[in-house]
């Protein structure tokens, strides 16, 4: 039985292969039916008009031959032969003639039981006047031809003296039986019948035959998919006996590529993850273990040993705390609290926030507006992403160096730019440097208390904004960074948007720069 939804009852699912094979029985069965029936109604109306033809032709031969004998003037003498022909014609098709004269009674029956008596029937009356006249009844199986029988004197017509007029004398009845061709098509019908149930078997087996032939790409992509269900995504589906398994086998790999990428990227991060997590307990360890093997340590010592320690945990809580950035842009990208904020003032509370990190590593912190800007933004997650930008400027810099932050717009788009004068990215690192743990320069990394996920959670925000973020940089000579994000935040655009800019607009916009 069928489930209800919203009230309707719900067919269960079908068989395609059972679909197919009840449309090619159904449309074979109503063919045969109908060419069955056309068949035997034009055979049938055939041997009618024919039969009928032929006593047509009959009863006007007998006709002009009575007109000629006189018949009718003279029954009694010199008419044995017509008697005869009249006789014989009526048993060749199993019919009954009447030869009826001009007062309505009959002067010849071939059945013998009718002569004397009176015959005014329709088909009669018409024939005194001049018509040949075509009866019968279909379910009485018989056929009726008033042929009228002339009188042998030619009367020219007193109004016209250029037309003869002829003068009925009498009428010959031609009363034909057709069972025998009512037979015929009976039997024509059964044959027909009996031959379309032979088709109809045949027809089965073959649509049968069709319906799994036709079903099995379809069979052999769902066991491809079963397979990358059961977790084999090694699985190459090449299904190319239709258009549409084509593309869906196009679609499969595409969507298995991409789960193959994910599941790599997902063995990748969660070493990544298990690394820089184990590094610091690694630390706290061995500086644990070394104090506790000093006996009688002084208290500087252990100030000291307790610092690094400290500092451990902080960077282990930090590393933490941009996992968990991730993951919650990852659930939350349709949740951005996006308002028209003041790109200036969010700027210069970013680098005023910056500014004693950069006195202490005599950095020079400028910002350039070349026009007011006011954007759709989630002021919070996006100030995040400028101060990561800003941030690595001042600590990847060199000494006495500078960071520059610019602020432009055109009708459309919002562009921010921040340059340094730093150590700069080596070019063959620079595809690298948004993916998550990764560190141009580990060892200084880990001085300045880098996690490697700054990069990565920038990307993250730019993306949710419907922005793109590019890269120019040159080793020993600084870094720039571009974002561009819609002044209008456009409702339609979706976490999927995000996600398919991130990976076409990825590699290549960095390397265009």
């Amino acid at each position: 039985m069928g489930k209800k939804e919203n009230g309707a009852r719900r067919l269960p699912p079908l068989k395609l292969s059972s679909v197919l094979i009840g449309c090619f029985l159904a449309f074979g069965i109503l063919a045969l039916l109908i060419e069955g029936i056309a068949l035997t109604n034009t055979f049938r109306r055939m041997t009618a008009e024919s039969r009928r033809t032929e006593i047509q032709n009959r009863g006007q031969i007998l006709s002009t031959k009575l007109t000629r004998a006189g018949y009718l003037k003279n029954t009694a003498e010199g008419n044995s032969s017509l008697d005869a022909e009249m006789d014989t014609v009526a048993e060749a098709f199993n019919g009954r003639i009447l030869l009826i004269d001009g007062s309505y009674r009959v002067v010849r029956d071939s059945f013998g039981i009718a002569k004397g008596r009176y015959d005014i029937a329709p088909e009669v009356i018409r024939a005194f006047r001049g018509e040949n006249v075509s009866g019968g009844s279909q379910s009485r199986q018989y056929l009726i031809q008033a042929t009228p029988v002339y009188d042998t004197v030619v009367v020219r017509d007193s109004a016209d003296s250029g037309s003869p007029a002829r003068t009925v004398e009498g009428v010959l009845l031609f009363i034909c039986s057709t069972e025998a061709q009512n037979s015929e098509v009976s039997q024509l019908y059964t044959s027909i019948w009996i031959l379309s149930a032979i088709l109809i078997v045949l027809m089965a087996g073959l649509s049968i035959f069709l319906a799994h032939r036709i079903v099995k790409p379809f069979q052999d992509l769902l066991a491809a998919m079963n397979k990358v269900a059961g977790g084999d995504l090694s699985v190459n589906v090449e299904q190319n006996t239709y258009v549409i398994t084509k593309r869906i086998s196009r679609a499969l790999n595409a969507a298995l590529q991409k789960l193959k990428s994910a599941d790599q990227s997902r063995d990748e991060f969660v070493s990544n993850v298990s690394h820089e997590l184990k590094t610091p307990i690694t630390s706290i360890r061995v500086l644990a273990d070394s104090i506790m093997s000093v006996e009688n340590a002084p208290v500087e010592l252990y100030k000291d040993f307790m610092n690094d320690i400290s500092q451990e945990i902080d960077r282990e809580a930090k590393i933490i705390d941009d996992l968990l950035s991730l993951v919650r842009m990852d659930r939350t990208a349709a949740q951005l609290n996006r308002k028209p904020t003041d790109m200036h003032e969010m700027l210069e509370s970013i680098l005023k926030r910056l500014r004693p990190l950069a006195r202490v590593n005599n950095i020079e912190l400028t910002l350039e507006t070349v026009r007011e800007v006011k954007a759709d933004v989630d002021e919070t997650k996006f100030s995040m992403a400028v101060m990561n930008l800003v941030e690595n400027g001042i600590k990847y810099n060199v000494k006495d160096g500078w960071v520059k932050v610019t602020l432009d717009a055109d009708h459309q788009f919002c562009y921010i730019k921040v340059e340094d004068s730093g150590i700069g990215i080596p070019e063959d690192q620079q595809e690298a440097v948004f993916d998550r743990f990764y560190r141009v320069d580990k060892a200084r990394s880990r001085e300045t208390g880098g996690t490697g996920l700054g990069l990565t959670i920038t990307k993250e925000i730019v993306l949710l904004h419907q922005g793109i973020i590019r890269l120019s940089s040159k080793e020993g000579e600084g870094s720039q960074f571009l974002i561009r994000i819609p002044l209008i935040y456009a409702a339609n655009s979706t976490r999927t948007d995000a996600a398919e800019k991130r990976k076409s607009e990825g590699t290549q916009e960095r390397t265009q720069q």
